[in-house]
């Protein structure tokens, strides 16, 4: 396994201006000597979504480790709260709906 690249967020801004203004991939990766072509197409996907903070996160450094991104504000941080404890709730119910059947058989 190769040795992890971490790209300054210049870099990375500059190869989805590059991108934006038609200039071929092969060419940007060339450019700006990135080593694959599906790192360009994640930070392309992260612009696309608005996730501009995802640029700056170190290599290795995932949100799901209590490092999250910073909520806009409280209301925003209740939603995403609530949507987890939701998904949460749901994955309960179809655990106990599979341990009856188990115990049914």
């Amino acid at each position: 396994m190769g040795t992890r690249v971490s790209y300054p967020v210049e870099i990375k801004m500059k190869a989805i201006e590059m991108r934006l203004a038609g200039i071929p991939v092969n060419q940007v990766l060339e450019e700006l000597n990135i080593r694959n072509y599906t790192q360009l197409k994640t930070w392309m996907k992260w612009y696309r979504n608005g996730e501009l903070h995802r640029l700056e996160q170190p290599v290795g450094k995932q949100y799901t480790y209590g490092k999250g991104p910073e909520y806009e504000n409280e209301t925003a941080k209740l939603k995403a709260e609530n949507r987890y404890l939701k998904q949460q709730i749901e994955v309960l119910k179809k655990y106990a709906e599979l341990e009856r059947k188990w115990y049914q058989e």
